[in-house]
């Protein structure tokens, strides 16, 4: 292996120079692409170390059965000093068994990259806009917007640590009805600052409590001004002013998740400037917009129901199963033309974008996508653009629903919860299911001291590796990599699984799902407190033991290369790894 080069990696350098030798050799011939080849353990451990699917993937294209070209490739393979054994399994896989040396230098490699560890250029500096949590302007954040919010940011982290320039942003939709409500309400908690008995909030209106201070800070601005002013005299002033408290109040919630922002696009700046026009017109001149009229409703009709001839995208090229409309017949943009426009935009200064959605929004998928394909792939290929889906978290306490937020009037913010359970329970525990898959999220269990809860296994983990850490020094031993041969294969086992990170890192980022992360925080976690326990009935396999100065000093480092790939791990989902607990 090169310097800085991890095991997954060079192995995958292996196997590219070994078919280049089979290329030479005339074995192989040369063009079949290598990009679907692939480096990764085998799916039973009992098969060997590393494996591969060259064979099978490589014979057809190139005219040969897998085994024969299997048989070939085992032959090279053999020549490495690293491979013990290369076998042939089933049609075409290849199965290798590495040396313990291999794996005791890949040991050696974390202690060497130490917080680095996992660390790889193959985003090579592109650049990706990450749009996350981007909740409408109405009020404080609430669990809602918190599962999106963790996702997005630790994808974000993940691809900057792969090698991408990241742009986190949040669209500010400043610029719909909601905003209106928004300044209407704040118009209310005004009066209501200024002495006037504002009875029950009416309906339709938002009822809660956050917006107080608003009205108390609108007074004390403009004191009583406005008063009994006409709406068309403060609605847009007071859209503004309660806009901008709304979004501060946002990023102090979120900033209580450790989440802050690059970038804040606003939907009303957007509009103001024209770029929904410009979006039009370019979609016009390639033929992507024409005049048309909507088809009725599919069943029965509304009886108010006529039609209208209104701008439509031809989303019905890109997949859709209908054209969509981009203006409303009042000429106000529709929510998908200022988000086709916004997108447009985004694209001008990113090579690939994400974007982070409640799973509510799952209908509008298609179309967003047909915009972005039509509107970056005119001239060649289009954007890269992916749209991650987020379930709604379910808020459990006792089994029961739980709810408790009068602050919010009818939902539990996200700086409640972060106060009950703290910053790390909640980040980590947002991300210990795939996003797309519905989640409880139970005050007692999250915050519960065992084995089944993922954070406290995760996190007491590295705990138990800086305790005994702790422990060697005070005892007169360091971790020490003079004597890793001394590790046996319980030791080694262990070394297999840490040294798996880089390529789950890469994997992970590739697939945009940092929750591969934590799951593989929790099988280390899990190995790790397997190996310990061990020493718990066998004093030979105790991490510290003073009659073998030199092998507690290689299993002293094996501990240390253990906690630091868990710490690089926490690291990326945002989550502290705490020294004791």
């Amino acid at each position: 292996m090169t310097e800085n080069q991890t095991l997954y990696a060079a192995f995958a350098g292996h196997l590219n120079a070994a078919l280049d030798a089979l290329e030479t050799a005339g074995t192989l011939p040369g063009g079949p692409k290598r990009s679907a080849v692939t480096v990764e353990p085998p799916r039973d451990p009992a098969h060997g170390d590393l494996a591969t699917n060259a064979a099978m993937v490589l014979a057809k294209p190139a005219g040969l059965k897998p085994r024969d070209l299997a048989e070939a490739l085992v032959a090279e393979l053999d020549k490495l000093e690293a491979v013990t054994s290369a076998e042939i399994a089933g049609p075409g896989f290849i199965n290798l068994r590495l040396s313990p040396a291999t794996w005791l230098a890949e040991l050696a490699a974390i202690g060497a990259a130490g917080g680095d560890y996992g660390r790889s250029g193959v985003g090579a500096g592109q650049t990706v806009n990450v749009e996350y949590v981007s909740a409408n302007p109405t009020g404080p954040m609430h669990m809602g917007h918190c599962r999106g919010a963790v996702v997005g940011d630790a994808l974000a982290s993940l691809l900057e640590h792969v090698g991408y320039a990241v742009i986190r942003e949040y669209y500010v939709n400043d610029a719909g009805a909601q905003v209106q409500v928004l300044a209407r309400s704040a118009h209310l908690r005004y009066r209501e600052a200024l002495g006037e008995d504002i009875g029950d909030i009416p309906a339709g209106l938002y009822p809660g409590e956050y917006l107080i201070p608003v009205g108390q800070a609108l007074a004390a601005e403009f004191a009583d001004r406005f008063k009994d002013a006409r709406e068309d005299e403060w609605l847009a002033l007071f859209r503004e002013k309660a806009v901008a408290a709304m979004m501060a109040m946002i990023r102090e919630d979120l900033a209580t998740l450790g989440i802050v922002f690059d970038k804040f696009s606003s939907e009303a700046e957007l509009q103001a400037s024209g770029k929904p026009d410009e979006a039009e017109a370019w979609l016009r001149a390639k033929g992507l917009v024409y005049d048309g009229v909507l088809e009725a409703p599919k069943g029965k009709a509304p009886e108010d129901w006529e039609p209208v001839e209104l701008p439509l995208f031809r989303s019905t090229a890109f997949g859709d199963d209908q054209d969509r409309p981009i203006k409303k017949s009042d000429g106000t943009w529709t929510y998908f033309g200022a988000d086709l426009a916004y997108h447009f935009q985004k694209a001008q200064s990113a090579d690939a974008l994400v974007d982070i959605w409640g799973a509510d929004h799952a209908g509008t998928v298609k179309r967003i996508k047909a915009a972005v394909a039509a509107m970056t792939g005119a001239d060649g290929e289009p954007t890269p653009f992916e749209v991650k889906l987020v379930q709604m978290v379910q808020l459990m306490k006792g089994g029961q629903p739980f709810k408790m937020s009068k602050r919010a009037g009818n939902f539990v913010t996200l700086a409640d919860v972060v106060e009950m359970v703290g910053k790390d329970v909640v980040r980590f525990t947002m991300l210990t299911r795939k996003p797309d898959a519905q989640m409880d999220f139970d005050f007692d269990k999250v915050v519960e001291a065992s084995k089944d809860n993922p954070v406290f296994y995760v996190q007491y983990a590295h705990a138990r590796v800086r305790s005994t850490l702790r422990k060697g020094t005070v005892e007169g031993f360091a971790p020490a990599a003079d004597h890793l041969d001394l590790l046996g294969a319980e030791e080694l086992e262990l070394v297999k699984l840490a040294a798996q990170f880089p390529r789950l890192v890469e994997a992970a980022a590739a697939a945009r799902e940092p929750h591969r992360v934590a799951f593989f925080l929790g099988d280390l976690a899990a190995a790790f407190h397997g190996y310990w326990n061990l020493g718990n009935d066998r004093i030979e396999k105790r991490f510290i033991n003073a009659d073998h100065g030199n092998l507690t000093g290689a299993r002293l480092f094996l501990a240390a290369q253990i906690g630091q790939v868990i710490c690089n791990g926490l690291a990326l989902l945002g989550v502290e790894a705490v020294e004791e607990m």
